[in-house]
């Protein structure tokens, strides 16, 4: 199968993919960030954070309530053993916000990785703040695992991508846009392999099938992990009947 989804505790899921099988990670882990205080951020729940409320909020997921000391620990470690099972000049992309940066670039060299930039994704409707400038990005930090080959794989990729939060079809509180997830994944070579080790609701994994790559997901949350699974094989099957728009993908499952 062109994708795998392991449902369970990424650290020991991580443990069981064999060395240098990865072309490439795309990561989406809990950034731990937001709230004015200590306690806003680490005594409520994702759901709390990043929803206003209402009857149509996707399920909470957790995760969300590390310090920023345990929450640099825990994605180095992370990225540590993503490291081991990547290829050589293989590449690691890590959503953050820019509360978590810094502690970011931090996890991702202690994990052995060649920090190589930061990318930003650009959200045209983010919520204006009075007497303040708006945060408009969110950024994606990326490295390598020793040199990158630019002739083996002949991408000129750009650094900027503009593109709001999913609303129709949206099945989870952080969910990223298909269209920015399916530029990002070209910087693995076709037919190669995507890790995603916070998988939520499989938006890297649909990404990457559309693009021609293979996936393997790794996602702590049952429920997540079984939305993954239908929007992975839901993809598949519209790949196989020639069409691949994301919009379809999630439309097909929301009437599911």
């Amino acid at each position: 199968m062109p994708y795998e989804i392991h449902q369970g505790d990424a650290l020991t899921r991580l443990a069981s993919i064999p060395s240098n099988s990865i072309d490439a990670v795309i990561t989406d882990p809990p950034y731990n960030s937001g709230g004015r205080t200590a306690q806003e951020r680490t005594g409520r729940t994702a759901r709390e954070k990043y929803t206003t409320g209402g009857k149509t909020v996707p399920a909470d997921f957790p995760g969300e309530n590390k310090d920023q000391r345990s929450y640099t620990y825990w994605l180095s470690q992370l990225l540590a053993e993503s490291y081991r099972a990547t290829k050589t000049g293989g590449v690691a992309l890590v959503f953050t916000d820019w509360r978590q940066l810094a502690a970011t670039s931090d996890a991702l060299q202690a994990g052995g990785w060649i920090w190589r930039g930061a990318l930003a994704w650009y959200k045209p409707a983010a919520r204006p703040q009075k007497g303040r400038f708006t945060q408009h990005c969110e950024f994606v930090l990326w490295g390598s695992k020793g040199p990158i080959d630019g002739d083996a794989h002949p991408v000129y990729l750009p650094g900027l991508y503009t593109a709001s939060q999913p609303r129709a079809g949206r099945v989870h509180i952080t969910q990223k846009p298909v269209s920015v997830m399916r530029e990002l994944v070209k910087i693995c070579r076709p037919e190669g392999t995507i890790l995603d080790f916070c998988a939520g609701s499989g938006s890297t994994g649909v990404a990457a099938l559309l693009e021609g790559r293979n996936f393997v997901g790794v996602e702590a949350t049952p429920h997540y992990a079984g939305i993954a699974e239908q929007r992975l094989s839901e993809a598949e099957r519209q790949i196989a009947e020639g069409a691949t728009d994301p919009e379809a993908v999630d439309a097909a499952h929301a009437e599911a």
